[in-house]
This record gives structure tokens, C-alpha cells and sequence, in this order.
């Protein structure tokens, strides 16, 4: 996902649609990373040097985030306290990835290349949600 397709669908005047299709976003591919780990943990384990278990609790979680997240994009004004945990767990999932990635996980080229990658794009979530919260916030 490329930094020009996450500022491309953050594009408006409008802050409140901004934070609600970076919402969605999160929630889609959240969501969608989830059910890929959920159904395929064992063959997907396998290609990125990451335990089945892992990859199947990883999956089941983010599926529960995405619906949750997905929850918060459908509201019309998504309240910023629970925003702001969405953002902040962001955050942290991007830089325990990092972290994982040196310390705890012996990935496979390509599972060093996801985990990287997949902490980019988180991310980049929280840097443009926490950019059209603070807009929206400055309009009222």
C-alpha cells in the first residue's frame, strides 16, 4: 500500500469523512490480514518463519480490531477517545513489530520483508488518523 494511496483516500475538506475512510481503511485491511492468518495460518506460517498458533491468534484478533475499527468509520463524527486508543494501539503494534521482528521472531526472508512492511502501513494508519483527528477537532 502506498503512501499515495493512504493520502489519496485521507483527500478531503471535510476532516470527519478524512478520519472515517482512514477508518475504514484500517478496518479493511485489518480485517482482511485477519482472515488471511485465520485460514491459512498453517501454509502462511510457514512462508514467513512464523509459528501456526501465532499466526492464528494474530488473526483472530485483528479480525475482532477490524470490526471494532470498522464499528468506529460507520459513525458519522467517531468519537475521539476511542480514536485515540485506535491510533495509539497503532502505534504500538508498529513499533512491538519492529521490535518482535529484532528480538523475538526468527522470520523467513519474506516474513522479515511482511512484518516491516505491515508495520509501514500501521503506521501510516496512525499518522493519518491522527492528522484528521486533530483537524476535526480544530473546527469545533
Amino acid at each position: 500500500m502506498s503512501a499515495t494511496l493512504l493520502t489519496a483516500v485521507a483527500r478531503t475538506a471535510v476532516p470527519e469523512t478524512a478520519l472515517r475512510r482512514v477508518l475504514a481503511l484500517d478496518a479493511v485491511v485489518s480485517a482482511g490480514n485477519g482472515l488471511a492468518y485465520v485460514a491459512f495460518s498453517a501454509p502462511l506460517g510457514r512462508l514467513l518463519g512464523l509459528g501456526q498458533g501465532l499466526l492464528l491468534g494474530f488473526g483472530a484478533f485483528m479480525l475482532l480490531y477490524g470490526a471494532g475499527v470498522g464499528l468506529l468509520a460507520s459513525r458519522r463524527q467517531p468519537p475521539a477517545f476511542p480514536v485515540r486508543l485506535v491510533i495509539e494501539g497503532n502505534y504500538a503494534w508498529a513499533a512491538l513489530s519492529l521490535v518482535a521482528l529484532v528480538v523475538w521472531f526468527e522470520p523467513t526472508t519474506a516474513g522479515a520483508v511482511w512484518i516491516a512492511a505491515q508495520a509501514l502501513v500501521v503506521a501510516s494508519f496512525a499518522v493519518l488518523q491522527q492528522l484528521a483527528l486533530r483537524a476535526g477537532s480544530g473546527r469545533q
